[in-house]
C-alpha cells in the first residue's frame, strides 16, 4: 500500500451491464424482463436517457445510440396508432442502432411486433411498473453515480472541519502520518493510499476509498492499522467532496514558496479546477495544525473573506496618502 505516485491515473471510462443494472435496481424500479432469451450482458456507458419519440417518426440524424431508450405512454400510444408494417419499420429504425436496452414504463403492454423486432436486433426490453416520471427520478441518480467519470489518485483524503483535504506528495513524505494525527485530533479519515475520485455534475469531485481497503492505513515502521477499530466509527466517513489539494513537499532552498497567499495555484482533476496548497516540510514544522488552518482558511474564502486580499488592500489603503504626496511633488 505504498504511495509511489502523487499524480492521478488516466481517466477511467466506467461502464456497467444491463444485467448488473437489473440485479441492483429491479426492486426499486419494479422491473421485469420481457424477452429473457436476449442476453443482458450489454454495456451501458452513458448515464443519460432518452425517449425515442422523434426517432420513431423516422428522423434519426441526431439519435444517441449509446443511451438507454425509455418508451413511455406517449411512445406506446403512437406505435399503436401505426399499421403493423409501419410499426415494425419505425421500431427497427431505432433498434438497428444497437441501443443498450429499452425500458417500457407504467407497466404498459407492448404493441404487436415490438418483441419480434427486438429479437431481430438482440435488444433486451425491460418493463417498469413505475410512471415515466418516477422511473427517471429513481434511475438517473443511480446511473450518474455508477457511470461518473473517475480516476485514481495516490494520496490520503481527510475531512477536516467539513472540508475535504486531499494530501498528495512523493512516497514517504508523510501523508498518512499527517492524516493519522488529524484523526487523533478529532477529524475523519476518508481514504488512505488509494483515493477513487469521481466527478458529479459540473463542479463536484467526490473521493472515496476502495471497498476492500476500507479504512485501513499503512504507517511505515508500524504496519497496517484499522482506523475505525482504533478510533471508532466517528473517525471515518465513506466519501467526501474534494475541496483543496494539499501537496506535501520536502523543503527545497531553490524553490520559491508563496509568502503572502496572493498567488494561488489550481490543479485540473477530471476537468474541474481544484485549489492547491504546497506546504514545504522541514524539522519541527507542525503540519497538522497547518492543515487545520488550510481548512479554516478555505471556509473563510467560501464565506467571501480572503485574508491575504484583505491584508493587501489594507496596506494599499495605508500607502495611498504617500502615493498622493509624491504625485503632487513637481520639483
Amino acid at each position: 500500500m505504498s504511495n509511489d505516485s502523487a499524480g492521478p491515473s488516466p481517466e477511467l471510462i466506467p461502464e456497467i451491464t444491463v444485467q448488473r443494472l437489473f440485479d441492483e435496481r429491479h426492486e426499486t424500479l419494479q422491473l421485469e424482463v420481457l424477452n429473457p432469451e436476449i442476453d443482458l450482458d450489454r454495456r451501458v456507458s452513458n448515464p443519460d436517457l432518452s425517449s425515442p419519440g422523434i426517432a420513431l417518426t423516422g428522423y434519426t440524424e441526431r439519435f444517441s445510440a449509446d443511451r438507454i431508450q425509455v418508451f413511455g405512454e406517449t411512445e406506446i400510444a403512437y406505435l399503436r396508432g401505426l399499421t403493423p408494417e409501419e410499426r415494425r419499420e419505425r421500431v427497427r429504425g431505432v433498434f438497428s442502432f444497437g441501443i443498450p436496452v429499452a425500458f417500457v414504463t407504467k407497466g404498459l403492454s407492448l404493441p404487436d411486433g415490438l418483441l419480434e423486432v427486438a429479437a431481430e436486433c438482440s435488444i433486451p426490453i425491460l418493463r417498469s411498473g413505475l410512471s415515466t416520471k418516477d422511473f427517471y427520478r429513481h434511475i438517473k441518480p443511480y446511473l450518474d453515480a455508477v457511470l461518473a467519470p473517475r480516476t485514481n489518485v495516490h494520496g490520503s483524503l481527510a475531512d477536516v472541519y467539513g472540508v475535504g483535504l486531499l494530501f498528495v506528495g512523493d512516497s514517504g513524505v508523510g501523508k498518512s502520518e499527517c492524516v493519522l494525527d488529524l484523526v487523533e485530533r478529532g477529524h475523519r479519515l476518508v481514504a488512505d493510499d488509494l483515493v477513487i475520485v469521481s466527478r458529479r455534475g459540473p463542479d463536484i469531485l467526490l473521493g472515496q476509498g476502495h471497498q476492500l481497503q476500507a479504512h485501513h492505513m499503512e504507517i511505515r515502521g508500524l504496519g497496517i492499522i484499522d482506523i475505525r477499530a482504533l478510533f471508532g466509527i466517528h473517525a471515518t466517513r465513506q466519501q467526501k467532496r474534494i475541496e483543496v489539494i494539499v501537496r506535501l513537499q520536502l523543503w527545497d532552498e531553490d524553490t520559491a514558496y508563496t509568502r503572502t497567499g496572493l498567488d494561488t495555484t489550481e490543479v485540473d482533476l477530471l476537468g474541474i479546477k481544484v485549489p492547491e496548497v504546497t506546504i514545504p516540510l522541514n524539522a519541527g514544522k507542525n503540519i497538522t495544525v497547518i492543515s487545520e488552518v488550510v481548512a479554516m482558511n478555505h471556509l473563510l474564502k467560501y464565506a467571501g473573506i480572503d485574508s491575504a486580499e484583505v491584508f493587501n488592500q489594507r496596506l494599499k489603503d495605508a500607502m495611498r496618502p504617500v502615493h498622493e504626496y509624491f504625485e503632487q511633488d513637481y520639483e
